[in-house]
């Protein structure tokens, strides 16, 4: 069951992530987009886009820091555990909180105003659920695990860190996700669970960037053609 749950599902998720994104821009260019709803209504959005938008981009960072730098990387540089979590629960709660409160925001909005209802989709409520619990169990993690590692009875950074750079390297190490707390586990699962509904929902948008923009004229002009067709031109109107 452990290698089950830390390898093959992961992996799995992955691959559909992977294959999903691929698939979607290749046979539904059309629907890549994030299905703006701002015509409906712009004041709710207006707040809780960008608390959202801002939040995510912190916690993402913190992941960053927080899984893929060693902790002996921290500590040669002379960060010690106590400034490093604290540094890490300030940010986290404060990236979190943003993010929740920008969400509920966004789900407050899509329930109440109803042409926004009525575009919103089944996969949509299903992201919502998704993106709820990941950043609600991630908060308490943060919480608890910095808590616990002060006590020294759970460190993340020498066992969910180290299981998520051993799966990234294709060496997975199922029974450090196995030691971990339950929270640690819970928060993981629907992470790669998220990874899986990702290219079939609204968020393939992340990976959008208006690079075009750099490079285009200001003003596309169309050439006029000295002759359509095999007639000759009509003076006149």
């Amino acid at each position: 069951m452990d290698v089950f749950l830390w390898v093959i599902v992961p992996y799995l998720c992955i691959a559909t992530f992977v294959v999903g994104h691929f698939w979607r821009y290749r046979y539904d260019k059309f629907g890549w987009t994030t299905r703006s709803s701002q015509l409906y209504e712009d004041r709710l959005l207006r707040i809780g886009s960008p608390l959202f938008h801002f939040g995510m981009l912190g916690v993402v960072g913190g992941h960053v820091i927080g899984l893929l730098v060693p902790q002996a990387w921290t500590d040669a540089v002379g960060i010690g555990e106590h400034a490093y979590h604290l540094v890490a629960v300030t940010g986290g709660l404060l990236a979190g909180v943003m993010a929740v409160v920008g969400l509920a925001i966004l789900v407050y909005r899509r329930r109440t105003v109803g042409p926004v209802f009525s575009a919103t989709t089944v996969m949509d409520k299903v992201m919502y659920a998704f993106l709820a619990a990941a950043i609600v169990l991630g908060m308490w993690n943060t919480i608890a695990g910095s808590i616990m590692t002060i006590g020294g009875e759970y460190n993340y950074r020498e066992g969910v860190s180290v299981w998520y750079r051993s799966f990234l390297a294709f060496q997975p190490d199922a029974d450090l996700m196995a030691e971990a707390p339950l929270g640690f586990q819970l928060h993981a699962l629907v992470a790669f669970g998220l990874f899986a509904l990702w290219p079939f929902t609204r968020l393939v948008h992340v990976f959008s960037a208006p690079v075009g923009y750099l490079t285009r004229p200001y003003i596309v002009y169309r050439s006029r053609d000295v002759q359509l067709g095999s007639r000759s031109r009509r003076p006149g109107w």
